[in-house]
């Protein structure tokens, strides 16, 4: 009886497939013909889709857009530390960190409220005007912006993993006789960041395409190198190269996002460790 229901259960899962590989193609079918079969289709693609332009756009391209991962780099390892602070800091217990909660609670509320396209136009030509350095390039400031915004939605992520943490786990690392410190560090911040992993995934996918915002501040990034293509060729078509581009660097890391969301799914469950 058991091997009739897994091979019943094998049945239903290959028609399901099979259904929904036919209802894409029928899909993507219709709207092919009926962006086709529309009066500007010529039109719009000599405008958006001349091979021509894309291969003469694309090195310099595909150049700018080393630079957003540059940065995106740089960002993520910033966001990381800063969020984290963040985030245990908005978890202290006692009265004597009030006013570091309450800080914290602050820089959170500010900095998700402000659009991150004004941060970097606050950040990218304020502090400069401010000439406590010297000359820095566009792309460290548009970093700079990229850290305070992110860290601010990373912080309640995480601390939103840390309240989820059970106190009988600090208690039990407490009479173990770990200090505050460790506690936190190798008991609570671990099981945290398990939890809240998809959701840290998923604002990591988001800062990869807001990485693109640095071109406002005057970094020849992919998204300036498409424009400036675009005002050379008079031809949008290096827009769409550069959003191809996006799409490919996300798509494997929102692929990843949808497989740990999957298997924590299934480890809750089966009533698995999460």
């Amino acid at each position: 009886m058991e091997r009739e229901r897994r091979e019943y259960r094998r049945s239903r899962k290959q028609r399901s497939i099979l259904v929904s590989i036919a209802s894409t193609l029928v899909f993507a079918g219709v709207i092919a013909i009926v962006l086709i079969n529309s009066p500007g289709w010529d039109r719009v693609k000599d405008t958006f889709f001349d091979p021509a332009v894309a291969v003469e756009s694309f090195p310099r391209i595909i150049t700018g857009l080393w630079l957003n991962v540059q940065v995106l780099v740089v960002a993520v390892i910033g966001v990381a530390i800063f969020g984290t602070l963040l985030a245990v800091a908005r978890t202290l217990k006692g009265a004597v960190f009030t006013p570091i909660r309450l800080l914290a609670a602050g820089y959170t509320d500010v900095f998700r409220g402000i659009p991150v396209l004004l941060v970097l136009y606050l950040v990218g030509f304020g502090i400069p005007g401010l000439e406590l350095t010297g000359r820095m390039p566009a792309q460290f400031w548009g970093g700079i912006a990229i850290v305070l915004c992110y860290s601010a939605y990373v912080a309640e992520v995480l601390r939103a993993g840390i309240d989820a943490v059970h106190p009988s786990q600090r208690l039990a690392a407490r009479s173990l006789g770990l200090s505050h410190g460790k506690t936190l560090r190798l008991v609570v911040l671990p099981q945290a960041v398990r939890k809240v992993t998809p959701a840290l995934m998923n604002d990591f996918v988001s800062m990869m395409k807001d990485v693109g915002l640095i071109s406002a501040l005057g970094a020849v990034d992919a998204i300036r190198a498409a424009q400036i293509e675009v005002a050379s060729a008079y031809n949008f078509t290096p827009y769409v190269v550069a959003g191809v581009l996006f799409v490919l660097l996300a798509l494997p890391f929102v692929r990843l996002t949808d497989w740990v969301t999957a298997r924590q799914q299934r480890r809750e469950q089966i009533g698995g460790a999460v």
